[in-house]
């Protein structure tokens, strides 16, 4: 892999993290209900996802994908289909409004594994995610040198990315939370949330009809 290729992996990937989807709205809504540091384990969840689509992709998943483009379809519904669940979960979420002390938030707390395991979640059914991980990733890798170094290099770099936009979608979520004590914003933010997760969804299904 040259110097060059490198860079435009870097500038392709720090504009592809930078655009809110699924991941970003997840990690901003959990870092907003249940603090920064809190929502740390829900972007290990979101990273655990996408290391492991990436590692598939190093096995050879883009020649499984297109030998069964089925799978890959039955892939995207199921993912599409999540996303919308999740949406009309939090259009529909009439939770008490989140109360502030200080630098706790007094909404009710989730433990340490199920913000792990929403993270993961909303991440492996991301079928972009797949896409991204199966053909956007293996297009940097050069047939003519050895693999795993060069799947190292990537995925170091694609790590420090996505967790800076992480952490930047994080700390914006996290100054939001300060305005969800009164239960209109709350009910206001839990609408648009929700809307933005069905509307994933459902442009998913629109893009597998394509």
């Amino acid at each position: 892999m040259t110097l060059q290729n490198w860079w435009l992996f870097v500038c392709a990937t720090f504009l592809i993290s930078a655009m809110p989807g699924p991941n970003m709205l997840h990690v901003m809504t959990q870092a907003m209900r249940h603090g920064l540091a809190r929502a740390v384990f829900t972007m290990a969840g979101c990273m655990l996802a996408l290391l492991t689509l990436f590692g598939l992709s190093a096995m050879g998943m883009s020649a499984l994908l297109s030998a069964l483009p089925q799978l890959l379809t039955v892939i995207k519904v199921a993912g599409a289909l999540y996303l919308i669940w999740v949406g009309i979960k939090a259009w529909r979420d009439d939770s008490a409004p989140i109360d502030i002390a200080g630098d706790e938030i007094g909404a009710r707390r989730e433990s340490a594994g199920e913000l792990f395991r929403g993270g993961f979640l909303i991440s492996i059914s991301n079928p972009k995610a797949l896409i991204f991980a199966a053909a956007f990733f293996p297009q940097f890798v050069s047939p003519a040198l050895p693999k795993l170094p060069q799947f190292a290099i990537l995925l170091g770099t694609f790590v420090v990315i996505e967790s800076g936009w992480y952490l930047t979608y994080a700390t914006g979520g996290r100054s939001l939370g300060r305005f969800m004590a009164d239960a209109r914003w709350q009910r206001l933010f839990n609408r648009a949330n929700g809307g933005l997760f069905m509307l994933f969804g459902a442009s998913l299904l629109a893009w597998r009809q394509k």
